[in-house]
């Protein structure tokens, strides 16, 4: 696995374009992230449907071919540098094969952020453009609009990366050790449903994965993980970054399954990381050359995650 080309970092009066591929996004919440936006001094725009509800399906925040079309739109407008997901939910995956990555290829790199469903994404931007991306909060979600911690570590990332180098989270060592490798990862339930699909990366050997998720059951983890332990997908992986696991089980019945099916891989695993569907949620550069150190719960990125 090999280190991908960093976009630039944001500097003030930057245009960000703001979309919605996945769920339908409520009008209060996209309003008081703009305004977070424009406090950072940042030129949001919003996409033509991101306030769209599907006819049918209200689950997804328009049809597949507008949320594709306003992400393309978005991605290969030459005035904006910056891409932010709106909210998750589901619908990325009806919506992914329907981008031109060579139209997007040529409209240079740029800053992408996003989680949770916006997983499909960072695997499909670090496939087809070989491009690092920011698995962080998003423009619509209460932790963006609320918390200052998630705020202020996306915003130091975003303008002053060089500051953020050393993510230290306050976790703890489920396997203590030491790794160096890539970073990659996102939500548990989407890397097990990318398999076999056209932009899924062949295994994560050479990555510091990681792995969080949100509402689901404990045997559905155990399938995930299964899922990708019996497709190989985990061998040569270097360590591994646990997140969230909000609306799960408790975490005393979470726990002994991922040391169950993780502490096999003979790798570093560090829980509680900080990051995903959790309050003050940390922003973590995917596609970053890093070192692990699950003793500390610290990640040291070799270069800033931005330009």
């Amino acid at each position: 696995m090999r280190e991908l080309l960093r976009p630039a970092r944001l500097a003030p009066g930057a245009r960000v374009a703001v979309v919605a591929p996945s769920g339908p996004v409520p009008e209060e919440r996209l309003q008081a992230g703009l305004d977070v936006l424009r406090g950072w001094d940042l030129d949001p725009v919003v996409a033509p449907h991101v306030l769209n509800r599907h006819r049918d399906f209200g689950y997804l925040a328009g049809t597949d071919a507008d949320r594709a079309a306003d992400f393309q739109n978005a991605w290969c407008d030459p005035a904006v540098d910056a891409v932010l997901c709106a909210r998750g939910g589901y619908g990325v995956q009806r919506m992914v094969d329907l981008l031109d990555w060579e139209a997007m290829r040529a409209a240079g790199p740029k800053v992408f952020v996003g989680f949770s469903d916006i997983t499909v994404l960072h695997e499909a931007f670090a496939t087809r453009l070989g491009l690092a991306t920011l698995h962080g909060p998003m423009a619509a979600g209460i932790d963006f609009v609320k918390n200052t911690r998630a705020q202020e570590h996306l915003r130091a990332t975003l303008f002053a990366p060089e500051t953020v180098r050393t993510i230290a989270s306050g976790g703890t060592a489920l396997v203590p050790g030491r790794a160096r490798g890539v970073t990659l990862g996102g939500c548990l339930c989407l890397l097990a449903a990318e398999l076999g699909t056209p932009h899924a990366r062949a295994s994560a050997a050479g990555g510091l994965l990681c792995l969080e998720d949100v509402g689901e059951e404990t045997y559905r983890l155990d399938r995930y993980l299964t899922q990708l332990l019996r497709a190989g997908w985990l061998d040569g992986v270097r360590g591994v970054l646990l997140g969230s696991w909000e609306n799960c089980a408790e975490y005393t019945e979470v726990r002994p399954l991922l040391a169950d099916r993780l502490g096999a891989l003979g790798v570093p695993v560090v829980e509680d990381f900080g990051f995903g569907h959790c309050a003050g949620a940390l922003t973590i550069p995917f596609g970053a050359t890093a070192e692990l150190d699950a003793g500390a719960a610290t990640l040291t990125l070799d270069r800033p995650a931005l330009r």
